[in-house]
């Protein structure tokens, strides 16, 4: 995978934000302006009424985080269905886009998203929120799937994810470490989006029967930690009797304070390391030294099954016909795993119109009328209804709250528990997110 490194700043979550106006995007779409490079059209067959045409995008070859996989997952399905005669008969175009991690560029995106009449914009990865889906919802587009970065996917009506992002991840990993950890230090970002994660990861302690955790802040910017990993040993070995966790969360700084962290860890008892997804994946893992690298044994929380389940066969499958020997495409990516769940909710949606009208408005139409989605078992059934239980803590659009819970094995990112059924993974954090104190 060549996208490892996330913004410091990855999940941008405001738990203020509450609801959202016509007018408070108006701005938004006076700034909009046409696309003219950084996208591409792939995956389909031409512009006529039996061509469904939608739109995929990602950052790809900046300095900071990449995702190619997502836009390329996403021509590799358009290809799958289109060799089987469709969806319905009707082909599918994929337009891709180079949002750049800008958010100039990413309202691009949208606007031209926008000028080609697409009907959604699915699986894509942006953390400027604010910008993309100003125009997606002025123009009446779907965004179906997002990857979760930011707040704006869980509040806006125009929006219909997939996973729990932030929120889930930070209480499930509490949750998951209440009953093996002594004291707890989670090392997070001082920043506002830094403040915003110890209420939710302490809800998922306290939901476990754990107190909370030492709330340790850290540099964003910083090219060391040693100090800080000093701090956070100290903290979580203050009792000898019970082994302590330590909990970096500092996007793609955790891989600069882990280097410090395994030097400093020398000096003092030992504590188990834990973390969330974005903060270390697999290529991270194998780019340190996989088993005799620093997180080794380290927990993560994820939202779906591991790369190796079986439920992602049918994935696999679309990969080796179309996308094989495509090394921007790696089965083990979650954003390539989002794009694909995110296709398939599309193609629910377009199996549902049936020979009927397909545009912005029917397929947004057919999300809102209580179309329920199956995704193999990947997730849970997937349904998005005006209210949900996470609306009164400021989460209206996040229907999808499971984590589970994974280990550095042996070099691998694996399910925790050994010989876990498939329903034993998975953890629900619905009832612990309505407890949590995030006002």
């Amino acid at each position: 995978m060549t996208g490892r490194r996330l913004p410091r700043d990855f999940f941008r979550f405001s738990l203020s934000r509450r609801t959202r106006t016509a007018a408070r995007y108006a701005g938004a779409l006076a700034v909009c302006v046409s696309l003219t490079a950084g996208c591409g059209v792939m995956g389909g067959s031409g512009s006529g009424d039996d061509t469904v045409k939608v739109m995929t995008w990602a950052p790809e070859n900046t300095r900071a985080t990449n995702k190619p996989g997502m836009p390329a997952m996403a021509v590799a399905y358009a290809k799958w269905i289109n060799a089987r005669g469709g969806i319905g008969g009707r082909k599918l175009q994929v337009l891709t886009c180079n949002e750049r991690n800008d958010s100039v560029a990413v309202a691009r995106c949208a606007r031209r998203a926008a000028d080609e009449g697409v009907v959604a914009v699915v699986g894509s990865y942006s953390q400027y929120g604010d910008s993309y889906l100003a125009p997606l919802e002025g123009a009446g587009i779907p965004f179906i799937g997002g990857y979760g970065v930011t707040s704006d996917e869980f509040t806006s009506p125009a929006s219909y994810p997939v996973n729990g992002g932030q929120p889930a991840l930070l209480a499930g990993l509490g949750q998951a470490l209440a009953g093996n950890c002594g004291p707890v230090t989670l090392v997070r970002p001082d920043s506002i989006a830094g403040d915003e994660m110890p209420p939710l990861f302490d809800a998922g302690l306290k939901a476990g029967g754990h107190t909370a955790a030492n709330d340790q802040l850290a540099a964003e910017d910083a090219t060391e930690y040693g100090s800080a990993s000093e701090r956070a040993l100290r903290a979580a070995t203050a009792e000898p009797a019970r082994k302590g966790c330590v909990v970096p969360a500092l996007g793609d700084r955790t891989d600069t304070f882990m280097d410090s962290f395994r030097r400093a860890r020398t000096d003092f008892p030992a504590v188990r390391t834990a973390t969330v997804l974005g903060s270390v994946d697999q290529s991270l893992i194998n780019a340190t030294g996989g088993a005799s690298g620093p997180y080794e044994g380290t927990y993560v929380t994820s939202w779906y099954p591991v790369a190796s389940d079986p439920r992602w066969d049918a994935m696999k499958k679309i990969i080796d016909a179309e996308a094989f020997g495509d090394n921007r495409i790696d089965p083990a990516d979650v954003g390539v795993q989002t794009t694909y769940i995110a296709y398939t909710v599309l193609k629910a949606a377009l199996e549902r119109i049936g020979s009927g009208e397909v545009s912005a408005d029917t397929v947004e139409r057919t999300l809102k009328k209580g179309l329920r989605v199956g995704t193999g078992g990947l997730t849970p059934t997937l349904h998005w209804p005006q209210e949900t239980p996470l609306s009164a803590v400021g989460f209206p659009r996040l229907v999808n709250a499971d984590v589970t819970v994974q280990v550095v094995r042996d070099g691998k990112l694996v399910a925790a528990k050994r010989g876990a059924s498939a329903s034993s993974e998975v953890t629900d954090m619905t009832a612990t997110l309505e407890k949590a104190d995030v006002g």
